[in-house]
């Protein structure tokens, strides 16, 4: 167990694979070993506390698991917000990655401007010294957008790639696949264009800049836009958990 806010020169030696994790409460160390070591804002429940006075964050939010001597440790999202990794990638409800050598500062953002950081350290060969980095239900967060179900059709197939978290740095599906995609899905309504996808995208763009959102137009990214509003646009919907994994049912394909 380690103490909230212990500095790096206080973090003991450790073996190869031991892992750090540290939130604002205090800490925890594990040596490479079969275990399950969990964060999230449930103190009685997991091993660093996160977000305590946060409803938004789940009581259960994330889960490092080893499976062995071997020091491997990966990372399960099982919370409704994302995770997102320093370099930006969003990790959705049930994305599983594994943890490399070395810092890694993992950040829940939740609602009204409000960010939570877990920080990890692990140990590998080159690096014996790291350095550290309630039973109320959780509830959505406030900034939720309201979706039609064929606008939410529409976006789960352009975000796809984002969804299904094989990628590092995915990016939307062309207008073209989107189209044909929503056209698959069992709970689709009528017949799409890539012309009538990218109006509904369009649409819940200027809406939700109407909202506040920034870079969802032309004038505020610049010149090339290529893909950065559809980019922008997702990304908005998964950190407040608008578009999860689970919305991948909807593009189940008829038997």
């Amino acid at each position: 167990m380690l103490p909230p806010g212990s500095p790096a020169d206080r973090v003991p030696t450790a073996p190869p694979g031991t892992i750090f994790v540290l939130g604002p409460e205090g800490g925890y160390a594990v040596p490479p070993r079969r275990y399950t070591l969990l964060f999230g804002r449930d103190r009685d429940d997991v091993h660093v506390p996160v977000g305590v006075d946060d409803p938004t964050v789940s009581r259960r939010h994330g889960v490092f698991t080893c499976t062995g001597a071997d020091g491997d440790w990966w990372l399960v999202n099982t919370g409704n917000l994302p995770i997102e990794l320093p370099d930006g990638v969003l990790m959705l409800t049930g994305h599983k990655r594994i943890l490399t050598a070395g810092y890694t500062p993992l950040v829940i953002n939740s609602s009204k401007q409000r960010s939570h950081l877990v920080e990890v350290r692990l140990v590998d060969e080159d690096d014996r010294h790291p350095r550290s980095t309630s039973s109320a239900e959780t509830v959505d967060p406030e900034t939720v957008y309201e979706l039609s179900p064929q606008e939410r059709l529409v976006l789960t197939a352009l975000s796809r790639r984002y969804l299904e978290g094989h990628d590092a740095f995915p990016l939307p599906l062309p207008w073209e696949d989107t189209a044909r995609l929503v056209n698959a899905s069992p709970y689709v309504t009528k017949s799409w264009t890539y012309k009538s996808v990218a109006n509904t995208v369009e649409d819940v763009r200027e809406r939700l800049h109407r909202r506040g959102v920034r870079g969802l137009l032309r004038d505020e990214v610049g010149e090339p836009v290529g893909a950065t509003l559809s980019v922008n646009l997702i990304r908005e919907l998964l950190k407040t958990a608008t578009l999860s994994a689970q919305d991948l049912e909807l593009l189940a394909e008829q038997d």
